[in-house]
């Protein structure tokens, strides 16, 4: 965890209001950091449906396969997360320290292990000592509350530097319902199914099914629009909980994801996932700039999105904005780069509102000023015009400064 709050963090944060059969608490087990939280326990009070969407790495985290095991059970009684030591890379005694946290956790809440669901953040190929934190989890059981979303995202932070909340309502059938989630992550951020740590909770009563087709739709245009380093995770874990508490209000269950009544349900969703995603990348590490990068006229929509990553991931690109540099010469070398179909003689560039290039050179009324002057904004739009067909995507990212580099140059010291 940074000694600094980014300068893009929120101004103020969202209240949290307490979500019906949910309840949560943290402790202190000194896993790496010192006078802080590193441990987070989610209790439901009754089973509850589950969804999820993990990293493709093909070097996962210990705790990301042993969710992956659970999931096709469809029920969770709790979540246990620890910051500090991401359990990956650490073969055998990485699934023992799963295997008796889960052991403990579901011991503490009287449950089978296949409704307890893992996540461990922090430095791969550290063997995790699970013994530091299982012996807590019956006393974090019995002190578990609902009104603690904010703490809760304290306490799976690393290098973050502020916490990340989100809360939606929707309406299903008539009945309001309630949406939260919390975040953390702020480098090796890539995502590719999810982002590094992200636990949404919402009290609508929802099929496990219908809970996965919501939550896998969603992450796309959300999470897997979102890069700080190009970096893809070995931990990335993204899930969803539904209570079912709104059925008391009688609220209908629904079963099946493409429910016409689930239309509110899932724009409140997309959104919060959007706001969660949106503060990892203004806490990337480092970062003084966000960086919004809209791809149009591509071959298609999957195209849009390669260009649009092509140009978010670019070092080049990313020190340029750090630097405050207009140089849209940084751009074109990125669409081009992309593997993706371009014509250079119809490509055009803007920053902000300034179009910089068009017609495959420097547009004819290009300002340095006024295009710098878009640089200089903590929040700078980047489009680009393909020129070829319909594709259209939008990416987000953050600047790359010296921080970055202090931060993961000693970050295991």
């Amino acid at each position: 965890m940074s000694g600094s709050v980014s300068p893009l963090a929120p101004k103020s944060y969202a209240s949290m209001p307490a979500l019906r059969g949910v309840r949560m608490a943290t402790a202190s087990a000194g896993i790496k950091y010192k006078n802080r939280t590193d441990v987070l326990m989610m209790v439901f009070d009754k089973p509850a449906a589950v969804a999820g969407v993990f990293t493709r790495s093909k070097c996962p985290s210990a705790p990301v396969d042993f969710c992956r095991a659970n999931l096709p059970h469809g029920s969770a009684r709790a979540v246990v997360v620890n910051s500090g030591n991401a359990n990956a890379f650490t073969g055998l005694k990485g699934r023992e320290a799963t295997a008796l946290t889960a052991k403990s956790a579901a011991a503490a809440v009287g449950c089978g292990e296949n409704e307890i669901y893992l996540a461990s953040t922090g430095v791969i190929g550290e063997p995790l000592d699970a013994t530091k934190f299982s012996g807590v989890l019956d006393q974090m059981h019995k002190d578990a509350t609902g009104d603690f979303w904010f703490e809760a995202a304290k306490a799976i932070m690393t290098t973050d530097t502020y916490p990340k909340v989100a809360t939606r309502s929707a309406e299903i059938g008539g009945v309001r319902v309630t949406i939260n989630g919390i975040a953390k992550g702020a480098g090796m951020i890539a995502p590719d199914m999810a982002t590094m740590l992200s636990f949404v909770a919402t009290d609508a009563d929802i099929a496990p099914a219908a809970l996965q087709s919501l939550l896998s739709a969603g992450v796309d245009p959300t999470f897997n629009s979102m890069t700080v380093d190009s970096d893809t995770s070995t931990s990335d874990t993204l899930m969803l909980f539904a209570t079912g508490a709104a059925a008391e209000d009688g609220q209908v269950r629904i079963e099946n994801g493409d429910d016409a009544r689930l239309g509110s349900f899932r724009a409140a969703l997309n959104d919060l996932l959007k706001d969660l995603a949106l503060q990892v990348v203004r806490d990337g590490e480092g970062a003084t700039k966000m960086l919004e990068i809209t791809v149009t006229g591509a071959e298609s929509d999957a195209a849009a999105k390669t260009i649009a990553l092509s140009i978010a991931n670019s070092p080049l690109v990313k020190t340029a904005a750090a630097g405050e540099d207009a140089n849209w010469g940084r751009i074109v070398m990125a669409v081009g780069k992309s593997g993706e179909m371009a014509d250079r003689d119809r490509l055009a560039i803007w920053f902000g509102d300034v179009r910089v290039a068009v017609n495959g050179e420097r547009d004819a009324g290009y300002s340095e000023e006024a295009a710098s002057n878009v640089m200089k904004q903590q929040d700078i739009p980047v489009k680009v015009e393909i020129g070829l067909g319909n594709g259209t995507a939008t990416v987000w990212t953050c600047d790359l400064t010296k921080e970055y580099v202090a931060i993961n140059g000693d970050y295991r010291s």
